[in-house]
């Protein structure tokens, strides 16, 4: 499975589930219940490179101000629910987080930046398929820390500075 196939699975679901990311999840696991083991674990591997991508500061700083607060367990399932917005909203966040001010077009903080099932559609899919649980991706592991330069996620003095167009549009 290449990148193009597998931000197509991640759009089809994400549009047959008019961006309910529960539903979302569900509809991902059932397509990727279609393909082979080898492709199921290729997809878990697109995944989980992107969401180690998006371990930075500063998408956690966008995902505090979206959200209002983000712990380490949500940080995660907001950038599992990143991936879920598809390749432009999810480069483009990782290109300037405070973008997301403009990719996205609306953002419920009660049902949008959470989506901790899909980041486990892969292993169900391949539970499905196999009846084992998915094998060691065989990746690098993750880093410890985010990366990048720290962000005060307490301070909204900072956070309304280095994200100035979430800040206005969510925040205000």
């Amino acid at each position: 499975m290449d990148e193009t196939e597998f931000w197509g699975l991640v759009d089809s679901a994400r549009e047959a589930a008019e961006g309910d990311p529960e539903d979302q999840s569900d509809l991902l696991v059932e397509q990727l219940s279609q393909l082979d083991p080898d492709a199921v674990l290729d997809f878990a591997r697109h995944f989980e490179a992107r969401s180690r991508r998006a371990y930075r500061w500063d998408v956690w700083g966008a995902a505090w101000v979206l959200l209002g607060g983000v712990d380490d367990d949500a940080f995660e399932a907001f950038r599992y629910w990143l991936i879920g917005q598809g390749r432009e909203v999810f480069e483009g966040a990782l290109h300037d987080p405070d973008a997301l001010a403009d990719l996205l077009e609306d953002f419920d903080d009660q049902v949008d930046g959470d989506c901790e099932d899909l980041g486990f559609a892969a292993d169900e899919a391949y539970e499905r398929l196999t009846g084992a649980p998915l094998p060691e991706l065989g990746i690098s592991p993750a880093p410890r820390e985010p990366l990048g330069e720290p962000v005060d996620l307490e301070s909204e003095a900072v956070l309304s500075e280095r994200y100035p167009r979430l800040w206005e549009r969510f925040r205000d």
